[in-house]
């Protein structure tokens, strides 16, 4: 049996090699290939660098261009109407946050409150609305709250903590519009102090040149341009958060009617 076991490991190691053998002369033209591909490919790296250089080099060109412009419309009055975009955007992204936290899969919870109700009663059935989180599953959990006091209370609880929760979804919208409204405003603002300027500068020399004026007008411009593109950036948020809340409501509404008809099946099956 050793004598067998020997003979095998032999006869391998003697196939093994000559494979090996075999392979050397295909694996040195692969070799090959793959230095000239690396030889081909150094080009390209060469090209890459230089590509990545100057796309670097734009960027810092267009970073001093706007570090020079903000400069040149008034450092104070362009930072003032930075500010309204800073606020702006923190309470936009604020709301997008808590809306979309609040979204619920209403299919799932209406399908576990019905089954609670069937099972083990109002109890088990609160106790999944007070599981879940989001605007829809407080709504559920005050209207089975008052199922004791009959159907049409729990249908006005309904409706009525939908509004309650809706003023919850609407929360500090009326903050981003006065932003909204605020940053063209200090745009238009500066505009008048640029004119301003411009008209003094012409009672200083008593002249009309292009000379003259330029300042003035640059920095109306430059602060209007800001304003403007502040509103643009807020009214784009803005728009999308009522599109969020506008399906929220629609969803709200809805899973509302199917827990009436949940609970109003529960309390035929209880007579």
């Amino acid at each position: 049996m050793k004598k067998l076991f020997a003979t095998f490991t032999v006869v391998a190691m003697l196939a093994f090699s000559s494979v090996a053998v075999a392979q050397e002369p295909e694996a040195a033209p692969a070799a090959e290939a793959a230095v000239e591909q690396v030889d081909q490919s150094a080009p390209v790296e060469e090209v890459a660098a230089p590509a990545a250089e100057e796309e670097a080099g734009g960027l810092v060109a267009l970073h001093k261009t706007l570090k020079t412009k903000f400069i040149e419309g008034g450092a104070g009055f362009m930072a003032l109407t930075l500010i309204t975009l800073v606020f702006g955007l923190a309470l936009c992204i604020e709301r997008i946050m808590y809306l979309s936290l609040s979204k619920t899969n209403t299919k799932v919870l209406l399908a576990k409150i019905e089954e609670a109700l069937n099972t083990k009663g109002i109890d088990a059935a609160l106790e999944v609305c007070r599981e879940t989180r989001g605007p829809v599953a407080s709504i559920f959990y005050q209207g089975l709250s008052r199922y004791n006091e009959g159907i049409d209370v729990v249908e006005k609880t309904v409706a009525s903590y939908g509004g309650v929760q809706l003023g919850l979804l609407e929360k500090n919208l009326s903050w981003i519009t006065l932003f909204i409204a605020i940053a063209p405003s200090l745009g238009f603002l500066g505009t008048i102090i640029g004119m301003i300027e411009a008209f003094d500068k012409i009672q200083q020399v008593g002249d009309i040149s292009a000379t003259v004026v330029a300042g003035g007008i640059k920095v109306a411009l430059l602060t209007t341009l800001l304003g403007l593109i502040i509103a643009v950036i807020l009214q784009l948020f803005y728009n999308y958060i009522l599109s969020l809340i506008e399906g929220l409501v629609n969803e709200m509404e809805d899973s509302s009617i199917s827990l009436l008809d949940i609970v109003v099946a529960y309390d035929k099956k209880q007579k």
